[in-house]
Protein backbone atom coordinates (compact mmCIF):
# COMPACT_ATOMS: atom_id res chain seq x y z
CA UNK A 1 0.00 0.00 0.00
CA UNK A 2 2.80 2.26 -0.19
CA UNK A 3 3.12 2.94 -3.52
CA UNK A 4 0.64 5.13 -4.84
CA UNK A 5 0.64 8.54 -7.13
CA UNK A 6 0.83 11.90 -4.88
CA UNK A 7 -2.10 14.50 -5.31
CA UNK A 8 0.70 17.06 -5.98
CA UNK A 9 2.27 15.30 -8.12
CA UNK A 10 -1.50 14.94 -9.71
CA UNK A 11 -1.91 19.19 -9.61
CA UNK A 12 0.94 18.98 -12.27
CA UNK A 13 -0.95 16.55 -14.48
CA UNK A 14 -4.19 17.37 -14.64
CA UNK A 15 -5.99 19.13 -17.38
CA UNK A 16 -9.46 18.79 -16.47
CA UNK A 17 -11.63 17.66 -12.96
CA UNK A 18 -14.38 16.59 -14.93
CA UNK A 19 -14.68 15.21 -18.31
CA UNK A 20 -18.29 16.08 -18.24
CA UNK A 21 -17.40 19.89 -18.21
CA UNK A 22 -14.91 20.10 -21.46
CA UNK A 23 -16.08 19.69 -24.77
CA UNK A 24 -15.19 16.97 -27.32
CA UNK A 25 -13.42 19.37 -29.18
CA UNK A 26 -11.27 19.90 -26.32
CA UNK A 27 -10.70 16.43 -25.50
CA UNK A 28 -9.38 16.07 -28.86
CA UNK A 29 -7.13 18.85 -28.84
CA UNK A 30 -5.78 17.70 -25.31
CA UNK A 31 -5.00 14.36 -27.33
CA UNK A 32 -3.16 16.61 -30.50
CA UNK A 33 -1.01 18.27 -28.09
CA UNK A 34 0.68 15.62 -25.71
CA UNK A 35 3.90 15.81 -26.71
CA UNK A 36 4.51 12.46 -25.57
CA UNK A 37 1.95 10.40 -27.94
CA UNK A 38 3.95 11.80 -31.50
CA UNK A 39 5.95 9.49 -30.68
CA UNK A 40 3.53 6.80 -30.79
CA UNK A 41 0.69 7.74 -33.11
CA UNK A 42 -0.77 4.65 -34.63
CA UNK A 43 -1.24 4.09 -38.33
CA UNK A 44 -4.24 4.79 -38.39
CA UNK A 45 -5.62 2.22 -40.73
CA UNK A 46 -8.21 -0.82 -39.90
CA UNK A 47 -9.14 -3.96 -42.74
CA UNK A 48 -11.62 -6.49 -42.47
CA UNK A 49 -11.06 -10.42 -42.35
CA UNK A 50 -13.84 -11.19 -45.15
CA UNK A 51 -14.21 -14.75 -43.79
CA UNK A 52 -15.29 -13.46 -40.36
CA UNK A 53 -15.61 -10.21 -40.36
CA UNK A 54 -13.27 -9.94 -37.56
CA UNK A 55 -11.43 -6.22 -37.42
CA UNK A 56 -7.68 -5.34 -37.48
CA UNK A 57 -6.72 -2.21 -36.60
CA UNK A 58 -3.27 -1.41 -37.81
CA UNK A 59 -0.68 0.44 -34.45
CA UNK A 60 3.36 -0.09 -35.39
CA UNK A 61 4.14 2.00 -32.42
CA UNK A 62 2.29 0.20 -29.78
CA UNK A 63 4.84 -2.37 -30.26
CA UNK A 64 7.85 -0.14 -28.32
CA UNK A 65 5.18 -0.17 -24.79
CA UNK A 66 7.22 -0.51 -21.68
CA UNK A 67 6.17 -3.36 -19.30
CA UNK A 68 6.69 -3.73 -15.72
CA UNK A 69 4.70 -7.55 -15.72
CA UNK A 70 7.26 -9.05 -16.83
CA UNK A 71 7.99 -12.59 -14.85
CA UNK A 72 11.35 -13.82 -13.46
CA UNK A 73 13.61 -15.54 -15.49
CA UNK A 74 13.28 -18.70 -13.80
CA UNK A 75 9.71 -18.97 -15.01
CA UNK A 76 7.97 -20.29 -11.73
CA UNK A 77 4.63 -19.20 -10.69
CA UNK A 78 4.06 -15.59 -11.62
CA UNK A 79 5.39 -13.20 -8.51
CA UNK A 80 6.78 -9.90 -10.68
CA UNK A 81 9.31 -8.05 -8.39
CA UNK A 82 8.43 -5.06 -7.08
CA UNK A 83 9.25 -2.75 -10.12
CA UNK A 84 8.82 1.18 -10.12
CA UNK A 85 5.50 2.32 -11.26
CA UNK A 86 5.35 5.19 -13.52
CA UNK A 87 2.18 5.57 -12.91
CA UNK A 88 2.79 5.99 -9.21
CA UNK A 89 5.79 8.19 -9.88
CA UNK A 90 3.70 10.32 -11.97
CA UNK A 91 5.09 10.11 -15.53
CA UNK A 92 2.19 9.60 -17.78
CA UNK A 93 -0.17 11.78 -19.94
CA UNK A 94 -2.72 14.23 -18.85
CA UNK A 95 -5.38 13.95 -16.57
CA UNK A 96 -9.18 14.45 -17.97
CA UNK A 97 -11.38 13.36 -15.31
CA UNK A 98 -10.49 12.74 -11.06
CA UNK A 99 -12.68 11.83 -8.13
CA UNK A 100 -11.86 11.07 -4.30
CA UNK A 101 -12.13 7.74 -3.10
CA UNK A 102 -12.03 6.84 0.94
CA UNK A 103 -8.39 6.17 0.22
CA UNK A 104 -6.72 8.02 -2.59
CA UNK A 105 -8.70 8.50 -6.05
CA UNK A 106 -9.45 7.42 -8.97
CA UNK A 107 -8.39 9.29 -12.09
CA UNK A 108 -8.84 9.19 -15.99
CA UNK A 109 -6.04 10.19 -18.64
CA UNK A 110 -5.23 10.09 -22.20
CA UNK A 111 -3.44 6.58 -23.29
CA UNK A 112 0.32 7.57 -24.27
CA UNK A 113 0.25 4.31 -26.73
CA UNK A 114 -3.11 4.58 -28.16
CA UNK A 115 -4.82 2.51 -30.34
CA UNK A 116 -6.86 5.32 -31.97
CA UNK A 117 -5.96 8.89 -32.70
CA UNK A 118 -7.96 12.08 -33.65
CA UNK A 119 -7.63 13.58 -36.89
CA UNK A 120 -7.51 17.19 -37.41
CA UNK A 121 -10.53 17.91 -39.98
CA UNK A 122 -14.31 18.56 -39.05
CA UNK A 123 -15.93 15.42 -41.26
CA UNK A 124 -17.72 12.94 -40.65
CA UNK A 125 -16.38 9.13 -41.29
CA UNK A 126 -17.39 7.22 -43.53
CA UNK A 127 -19.79 4.74 -42.98
CA UNK A 128 -18.54 1.32 -41.12
CA UNK A 129 -20.90 -1.26 -41.55
CA UNK A 130 -19.63 -4.85 -42.07
CA UNK A 131 -20.39 -4.80 -45.65
CA UNK A 132 -19.34 -1.29 -46.49
CA UNK A 133 -15.73 -1.99 -44.58
CA UNK A 134 -14.46 -5.22 -46.83
CA UNK A 135 -11.75 -4.26 -49.46
CA UNK A 136 -8.11 -4.23 -49.36
CA UNK A 137 -8.08 -0.74 -49.45
CA UNK A 138 -9.08 -0.40 -45.98
CA UNK A 139 -10.73 2.57 -43.68
CA UNK A 140 -9.54 4.70 -42.12
CA UNK A 141 -9.39 4.23 -38.32
CA UNK A 142 -10.06 7.37 -35.73
CA UNK A 143 -11.21 7.99 -32.58
CA UNK A 144 -10.03 8.57 -28.58
CA UNK A 145 -8.20 6.27 -26.52
CA UNK A 146 -8.05 6.42 -22.84
CA UNK A 147 -6.86 5.05 -19.24
CA UNK A 148 -9.08 4.90 -16.20
CA UNK A 149 -7.08 4.00 -13.54
CA UNK A 150 -9.01 2.47 -10.44
CA UNK A 151 -7.51 3.57 -8.05
CA UNK A 152 -4.21 5.80 -7.27
CA UNK A 153 -2.71 3.21 -4.61
CA UNK A 154 -1.02 0.27 -6.79
CA UNK A 155 -2.41 -2.40 -5.07
CA UNK A 156 -5.67 -1.02 -4.78
CA UNK A 157 -8.27 -2.39 -7.47
CA UNK A 158 -11.71 -4.09 -7.84
CA UNK A 159 -10.95 -7.08 -5.91
CA UNK A 160 -9.86 -5.82 -2.85
CA UNK A 161 -11.66 -2.06 -3.33
CA UNK A 162 -14.81 -1.42 -0.35
CA UNK A 163 -18.35 -1.11 -2.50
CA UNK A 164 -18.91 2.65 -2.38
CA UNK A 165 -15.10 3.24 -4.42
CA UNK A 166 -16.24 0.45 -6.75
CA UNK A 167 -19.45 2.60 -7.00
CA UNK A 168 -17.57 5.82 -7.68
CA UNK A 169 -15.31 4.06 -10.03
CA UNK A 170 -18.49 3.06 -12.42
CA UNK A 171 -20.03 6.17 -12.18
CA UNK A 172 -17.01 7.73 -13.17
CA UNK A 173 -16.71 5.67 -16.30
CA UNK A 174 -20.20 5.77 -17.15
CA UNK A 175 -19.64 9.50 -17.69
CA UNK A 176 -17.13 8.95 -19.67
CA UNK A 177 -18.85 6.54 -21.84
CA UNK A 178 -22.10 9.15 -21.91
CA UNK A 179 -19.52 12.02 -22.88
CA UNK A 180 -18.15 10.10 -25.85
CA UNK A 181 -21.31 8.81 -27.05
CA UNK A 182 -23.32 12.01 -27.07
CA UNK A 183 -20.57 14.82 -27.79
CA UNK A 184 -18.53 13.59 -31.08
CA UNK A 185 -21.75 13.73 -33.66
CA UNK A 186 -18.95 16.14 -35.67
CA UNK A 187 -16.65 13.10 -35.99
CA UNK A 188 -18.16 10.01 -35.54
CA UNK A 189 -20.88 7.98 -37.40
CA UNK A 190 -24.25 7.63 -36.12
CA UNK A 191 -24.95 4.50 -34.28
CA UNK A 192 -28.77 4.78 -33.46
CA UNK A 193 -31.57 6.72 -34.32
CA UNK A 194 -33.95 5.21 -31.68
CA UNK A 195 -37.15 7.98 -31.26
CA UNK A 196 -36.93 9.67 -28.13
CA UNK A 197 -33.53 9.42 -27.24
CA UNK A 198 -30.63 11.64 -28.10
CA UNK A 199 -28.44 10.36 -30.72
CA UNK A 200 -25.24 8.39 -30.11
CA UNK A 201 -22.40 8.45 -32.28
CA UNK A 202 -19.27 6.21 -32.41
CA UNK A 203 -18.60 3.45 -30.43
CA UNK A 204 -17.35 3.01 -27.22
CA UNK A 205 -15.70 -0.08 -25.89
CA UNK A 206 -14.59 -0.56 -22.43
CA UNK A 207 -11.86 -3.69 -21.92
CA UNK A 208 -9.90 -4.68 -18.51
CA UNK A 209 -6.28 -6.56 -19.11
CA UNK A 210 -4.57 -8.15 -16.76
CA UNK A 211 -1.28 -9.53 -17.14
CA UNK A 212 1.41 -10.00 -19.53
CA UNK A 213 -0.18 -12.86 -21.17
CA UNK A 214 -3.60 -11.44 -22.04
CA UNK A 215 -2.15 -7.93 -23.43
CA UNK A 216 -1.35 -5.90 -19.99
CA UNK A 217 1.47 -3.83 -19.88
CA UNK A 218 1.41 -1.95 -16.58
CA UNK A 219 0.39 -3.96 -13.65
CA UNK A 220 -0.99 -0.83 -11.63
CA UNK A 221 -4.73 -1.66 -11.90
CA UNK A 222 -6.52 0.15 -14.85
CA UNK A 223 -9.73 -0.26 -17.47
CA UNK A 224 -8.67 0.66 -21.39
CA UNK A 225 -11.63 3.20 -22.97
CA UNK A 226 -11.80 3.78 -26.76
CA UNK A 227 -14.13 5.81 -28.88
CA UNK A 228 -14.15 4.98 -32.44
CA UNK A 229 -15.32 4.82 -36.31
CA UNK A 230 -14.64 1.11 -36.18
CA UNK A 231 -17.55 -0.91 -35.41
CA UNK A 232 -16.31 -4.14 -33.53
CA UNK A 233 -17.27 -7.51 -34.45
CA UNK A 234 -19.16 -8.53 -31.62
CA UNK A 235 -21.44 -5.25 -32.61
CA UNK A 236 -22.04 -6.39 -35.59
CA UNK A 237 -22.84 -9.72 -33.83
CA UNK A 238 -25.09 -8.20 -31.72
CA UNK A 239 -27.08 -6.40 -34.00
CA UNK A 240 -27.28 -9.69 -36.30
CA UNK A 241 -28.88 -11.70 -33.30
CA UNK A 242 -31.18 -8.88 -32.72
CA UNK A 243 -32.54 -8.96 -36.36
CA UNK A 244 -32.67 -12.58 -36.39
CA UNK A 245 -34.23 -13.44 -33.14
CA UNK A 246 -36.36 -10.19 -32.33
CA UNK A 247 -34.35 -9.83 -29.11
CA UNK A 248 -30.94 -8.44 -27.45
CA UNK A 249 -28.40 -11.20 -26.59
CA UNK A 250 -28.43 -10.60 -23.63
CA UNK A 251 -32.14 -11.05 -22.48
CA UNK A 252 -31.92 -14.54 -24.83
CA UNK A 253 -28.84 -15.55 -22.44
CA UNK A 254 -30.77 -14.31 -19.37
CA UNK A 255 -33.75 -16.59 -19.79
CA UNK A 256 -32.22 -19.54 -21.77
CA UNK A 257 -28.64 -19.68 -19.59
CA UNK A 258 -29.26 -23.07 -17.04
CA UNK A 259 -30.42 -22.18 -13.27
CA UNK A 260 -27.87 -24.37 -11.95
CA UNK A 261 -24.97 -22.61 -14.38
CA UNK A 262 -26.22 -19.16 -12.04
CA UNK A 263 -23.23 -17.99 -9.49
CA UNK A 264 -25.11 -15.50 -7.52
CA UNK A 265 -27.91 -13.53 -8.15
CA UNK A 266 -27.71 -10.14 -7.40
CA UNK A 267 -31.39 -8.93 -8.35
CA UNK A 268 -30.56 -6.63 -11.20
CA UNK A 269 -27.87 -8.86 -12.77
CA UNK A 270 -26.94 -12.20 -12.56
CA UNK A 271 -23.39 -13.79 -12.46
CA UNK A 272 -23.13 -17.18 -14.72
CA UNK A 273 -21.08 -19.57 -16.63
CA UNK A 274 -22.76 -19.08 -20.06
CA UNK A 275 -23.84 -22.51 -21.43
CA UNK A 276 -21.39 -22.04 -24.08
CA UNK A 277 -18.82 -21.82 -21.91
CA UNK A 278 -15.07 -21.69 -24.48
CA UNK A 279 -12.25 -21.57 -21.89
CA UNK A 280 -12.70 -22.95 -18.09
CA UNK A 281 -13.75 -20.40 -15.70
CA UNK A 282 -15.17 -17.87 -18.47
CA UNK A 283 -18.36 -15.85 -16.86
CA UNK A 284 -20.89 -13.21 -17.67
CA UNK A 285 -22.75 -10.93 -15.81
CA UNK A 286 -25.82 -10.23 -17.17
CA UNK A 287 -27.98 -7.09 -16.67
CA UNK A 288 -31.40 -8.02 -16.01
CA UNK A 289 -33.13 -5.27 -17.96
CA UNK A 290 -32.11 -5.32 -21.91
CA UNK A 291 -33.70 -2.47 -22.64
CA UNK A 292 -30.04 -1.09 -20.93
CA UNK A 293 -27.43 -0.55 -23.80
CA UNK A 294 -24.78 1.42 -22.25
CA UNK A 295 -23.26 1.81 -18.53
CA UNK A 296 -24.51 5.15 -18.04
CA UNK A 297 -28.01 4.14 -18.72
CA UNK A 298 -28.03 1.92 -15.52
CA UNK A 299 -29.87 2.82 -12.35
CA UNK A 300 -28.17 3.24 -9.12
CA UNK A 301 -29.17 -0.40 -7.84
CA UNK A 302 -27.73 -2.34 -11.48
CA UNK A 303 -24.49 -0.11 -11.13
CA UNK A 304 -24.24 -1.63 -6.66
CA UNK A 305 -24.83 -4.57 -9.09
CA UNK A 306 -21.70 -4.40 -11.82
CA UNK A 307 -19.94 -3.97 -9.07
CA UNK A 308 -20.45 -6.49 -6.82
CA UNK A 309 -20.15 -8.91 -10.02
CA UNK A 310 -16.87 -7.16 -10.69
CA UNK A 311 -15.66 -7.72 -7.77
CA UNK A 312 -16.67 -11.37 -7.00
CA UNK A 313 -15.63 -12.40 -10.77
CA UNK A 314 -12.22 -11.15 -10.31
CA UNK A 315 -11.62 -12.15 -6.87
CA UNK A 316 -12.93 -15.69 -8.03
CA UNK A 317 -9.99 -15.58 -10.68
CA UNK A 318 -7.63 -14.25 -8.50
CA UNK A 319 -7.86 -16.91 -6.33
CA UNK A 320 -8.45 -20.17 -9.26
CA UNK A 321 -5.25 -18.95 -11.56
CA UNK A 322 -2.73 -19.92 -8.72
CA UNK A 323 -4.44 -22.75 -7.69
CA UNK A 324 -4.80 -24.20 -11.08
CA UNK A 325 -0.20 -23.29 -12.09
CA UNK A 326 -1.04 -20.65 -13.77
CA UNK A 327 -0.24 -16.56 -13.79
CA UNK A 328 -2.67 -14.27 -12.51
CA UNK A 329 -3.99 -13.03 -16.53
CA UNK A 330 -7.51 -12.24 -17.65
CA UNK A 331 -9.47 -9.82 -19.58
CA UNK A 332 -12.55 -8.35 -18.51
CA UNK A 333 -14.97 -7.48 -21.89
CA UNK A 334 -18.20 -4.63 -21.59
CA UNK A 335 -20.64 -5.71 -24.27
CA UNK A 336 -22.85 -2.57 -24.87
CA UNK A 337 -24.19 -1.25 -27.63
CA UNK A 338 -26.99 -1.94 -30.33
CA UNK A 339 -28.60 -5.53 -30.06
CA UNK A 340 -26.00 -6.27 -26.44
CA UNK A 341 -29.10 -5.29 -23.82
CA UNK A 342 -25.77 -4.86 -21.32
CA UNK A 343 -23.30 -8.27 -20.12
CA UNK A 344 -19.86 -8.38 -19.09
CA UNK A 345 -17.41 -11.32 -19.78
CA UNK A 346 -14.79 -12.11 -17.37
CA UNK A 347 -11.75 -14.39 -19.66
CA UNK A 348 -9.41 -15.70 -17.32
CA UNK A 349 -6.45 -17.21 -19.21
CA UNK A 350 -6.51 -21.10 -18.39
CA UNK A 351 -5.94 -22.39 -21.54
CA UNK A 352 -4.13 -21.64 -24.67
CA UNK A 353 -5.34 -21.32 -28.09
CA UNK A 354 -4.46 -24.12 -30.23
CA UNK A 355 -4.89 -24.96 -34.00
CA UNK A 356 -8.71 -26.08 -33.56
CA UNK A 357 -9.77 -22.60 -32.24
CA UNK A 358 -8.30 -20.92 -35.25
CA UNK A 359 -10.85 -22.91 -37.34
CA UNK A 360 -13.46 -22.18 -34.99
CA UNK A 361 -13.52 -25.37 -32.46
CA UNK A 362 -12.95 -24.44 -29.09
CA UNK A 363 -11.80 -27.50 -27.32
CA UNK A 364 -12.66 -26.37 -23.44
CA UNK A 365 -10.84 -28.13 -20.96
CA UNK A 366 -13.62 -28.04 -18.41
CA UNK A 367 -17.58 -27.82 -18.95
CA UNK A 368 -19.78 -25.15 -16.87
CA UNK A 369 -21.79 -27.17 -14.52
CA UNK A 370 -18.44 -28.09 -12.74
CA UNK A 371 -17.13 -24.33 -13.60
CA UNK A 372 -20.28 -22.86 -12.05
CA UNK A 373 -19.94 -25.27 -8.85
CA UNK A 374 -16.19 -24.59 -8.28
CA UNK A 375 -16.59 -20.84 -8.53
CA UNK A 376 -19.99 -20.42 -5.97
CA UNK A 377 -17.64 -22.53 -3.78
CA UNK A 378 -14.71 -20.34 -4.29
CA UNK A 379 -16.41 -17.07 -3.23
CA UNK A 380 -18.43 -19.02 -0.12
CA UNK A 381 -15.17 -18.99 1.47
CA UNK A 382 -14.99 -15.46 2.22
CA UNK A 383 -11.79 -14.92 1.27
CA UNK A 384 -9.11 -12.28 1.45
CA UNK A 385 -6.28 -10.76 -0.81
CA UNK A 386 -3.71 -9.27 1.38
CA UNK A 387 -1.58 -8.18 -1.36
Amino acid sequence: MDRHLDPEVLLSLLDANDIDTITYEHLEGLFLNEDGLKDYIPDGLAQVDPRTGDRIIYNTARARRPHDNAPLEDRKLYTAPKRDCVICQGNTTGVVDVAALSEGFTFINKNLYPILYPVMKLARYPDTSPDQVAGTTGVHAAGLHFLQWTSSYHDLDWHNMPLPDRLVVLERLATLENKLLLDSAEKMPLTNQASGENPYHGYVSIIKNFGRLVGGSLSHGHQQVTLGNIMPRRVADHIRFIKQHGEPFSAYLFRENPETYTIVDYGPARLVVPYFMRRPYDMFLIINDASKSYLHQLEREELIAVAEGWHDAILAMLRILPQIGREPAYNVVANNGPGAGLYFEFLPYTQEIGGMEHLGMYLCQGNPGDTANQIRSILAEKFSFAD
